[in-house]
């Protein structure tokens, strides 16, 4: 007789290309929550994940889109867009008490210096704990976004109306894309400050003076 030969399927996940399950295993045996980094051409999705027998469970979440509330009138596909999630995130993350995390990546190819380290970079000023490698963080200028400055202002002479094309969203928003760096800190500003602990005020107790008097002796 013949060898019989099984053929396994694989995981759907894995079939979709939606999950290295090698690669979850590794993160898993770290024993912490994850930091999930995932992107889409206009928006980045920040989450704090903890593993659970019977499924993952998602203790913070943070989106770009949710930039808007700080004051974010620039495109949300951006480099100081994804750090800015990450931030807050990270800050969403320390009100719960989550101090440290594996970073999660997914099945993107690693780019130095891409949004998804962006994110990172932010999740790490906000306080959080995760194992990184500082080669393959954005610089803090291009976080800034000082290259999108620089490259509206060259942009805007050459080419006005490629400019008016290219930066619609915030023109549209009333932001001058040549503007973003200080754009940038202002609302990263907002968000610090709206996550800020403010100490209750002291309340002044009325208590009774103190006598120093004698006392006064008992009758016989």
């Amino acid at each position: 007789m013949g060898r019989k030969i099984v053929r396994r399927v694989p995981h759907r996940r894995r079939r979709e290309g939606k999950t290295d399950y090698r690669l979850r295993l590794k993160l898993l045996k770290g024993g912490k929550p994850r930091f999930v980094a995932r992107k889409s051409l206009n928006n980045m999705i920040c989450q704090i994940i903890k593993h659970d027998p019977h499924g993952d469970k998602t203790i913070v979440s943070a989106e770009a889109r949710e930039l808007k509330k700080y004051g974010w009138a620039a495109n949300c596909g951006n480099l100081p867009a994804a750090y800015l999630t990450g931030l807050l995130c990270a800050l969403k993350a320390k009100g719960l008490n989550v101090k440290e995390a594996l970073f999660d990546m997914g099945l993107y190819t690693s780019t130095k210096g891409s949004r998804l380290y962006s994110a990172l970079k932010g999740a790490l000023d906000g306080g959080l704990n995760i194992p990184f490698s500082e080669k393959n963080l954005p610089s803090s200028d291009r976080v800034s976004g000082k290259h999108i400055a620089e490259y509206a202002k060259q942009l805007k002479k050459s080419s006005p109306e490629e400019y008016k094309k290219r930066f619609s969203i915030y023109l549209k928003n009333k932001l001058n894309p040549e503007d973003i760096v200080k754009h940038f800190e202002e609302v990263k500003n907002n968000i610090i400050s709206s996550f800020s602990e403010k100490k209750p005020a002291k309340k002044k107790t009325k208590g009774k003076p103190e006598t120093k008097g004698k006392g006064t002796k008992k009758k016989k």
